[in-house]
């Protein structure tokens, strides 16, 4: 089943089930009315939303009406935990080349990973609110999955049977600020605002056989300001899969219902063609493109996002159709604190 939260003027907003098309939805509020209380009792809600679901599916749902992404928020609004990855090594080797830097044998054994803030998500179509374009603003294509209850010392197999939604992600990074809040030795905080998330998360069975064992194999699409610069496949180049990202969190604490974990930026590994190394799929943040840039040309020439920018973010089924909706950001100053 398919899930979004609308915006009702209220932090949590209002459950919504959202057909298999995403072309129309009806109100969960007969079985739960934020999607919290339904990661609290799966076992018991879960089903009566997929009965929903399929009612919905069928031109039956009584009281539904059209879906639309801008009314939005993210599907879980705030979360208990926001724990984001970098499951794709290629994206940390291109990096650390572009700065003469090797990468540490443990980067291919343990998975990368921080804790964000989870208390302020923005939905897919909100805009991107930065206080300066001199912070380097960036987006960051990403897949990523709700949980339910984990328990400490899960190994990655267990870890998998907790997932129970998965969505995309932009997971923005303000480039120019984490220098120096790496330097601190204490991680990214000023560095990484609100993140946003697709309008809409699913259950693993609408995702068929794309769902292999906690990789998702489907393109991630990123579209900047109108030019697609990213058809990046999520599955394949996935170093650590979901179990074993969820798993790393919990070697020493619970995981619990409501957590959100991220992939990192969905990065594939250039091809030699005739002596030189090409990105045929693209990029999906901007810091690769440049990491890639110096080591081509010694520098890079690509810019961070500028105000006015706008970045589209999605992924298609097997069939061609949108899986998750679409996050369609613009990036836009901050209005002065009054």
């Amino acid at each position: 089943m398919k899930l979004a939260t609308y915006k009702d003027g209220s932090r949590d907003g209002q459950l919504v089930v959202v057909s298999r098309d995403l072309s129309t939805a009806h109100y969960a509020t007969g079985i739960a009315t934020k999607l919290q209380q339904v990661l609290d009792d799966w076992n018991f809600l879960a089903p009566q939303l997929q009965d929903l679901y399929e009612t919905l599916n069928n031109g039956k749902a009584r009281h539904a009406f059209p879906f639309e992404p801008a009314r939005c928020m993210a599907p879980l609004p705030r979360a208990y935990q926001w724990a984001d990855g970098s499951a794709y090594i290629n994206h940390v080797e291109l990096v650390r080349k572009a700065r003469d830097s090797e990468v540490p044998d443990s980067f291919y054994k343990d998975p990368l990973m921080y804790q964000g803030g989870s208390d302020d998500f923005i939905g897919p179509c909100d805009d991107v609110v930065c206080p300066s374009e001199d912070y380097g603003i960036d987006f960051e294509a990403e897949v990523a999955v709700i949980t339910g209850d984990v328990p400490m010392t899960s190994t990655p197999e267990q870890a998998l049977e907790g997932i129970r939604l998965v969505m995309l992600a932009n997971d923005v990074s303000l480039r120019n600020l984490i220098p120096n809040e790496l330097a601190k030795g204490f991680g990214f905080f000023q560095s990484k605002p609100a993140t946003a998330f697709s309008p809409v998360a699913v259950t693993l069975d609408e995702l068929g056989e794309a769902w292999d064992h906690g990789r998702l194999n489907l393109t991630v699409q990123s579209t900047w300001n109108g030019r697609k610069v990213g058809m990046c496949d999520a599955g394949p180049e996935m170093t650590f899969h979901f179990g074993q990202l969820i798993a790393h969190i919990c070697k020493t604490r619970n995981v619990r219902a409501g957590s959100i974990i991220g992939s990192g930026t969905v990065s594939n590994k250039g091809v030699e063609v005739k002596g030189k190394t090409d990105w045929p799929k693209g990029y999906s943040c901007i810091a690769e493109k440049r990491a890639i840039e110096t080591i081509q040309d010694g520098k890079p020439s690509t810019a961070f996002m500028k105000y006015g920018d706008t970045i589209r973010i999605e992924m298609k089924g097997k069939d061609g159709e949108l899986i998750f909706g679409a996050i369609d950001q613009k990036i836009v100053p901050a209005a002065p604190v009054k």
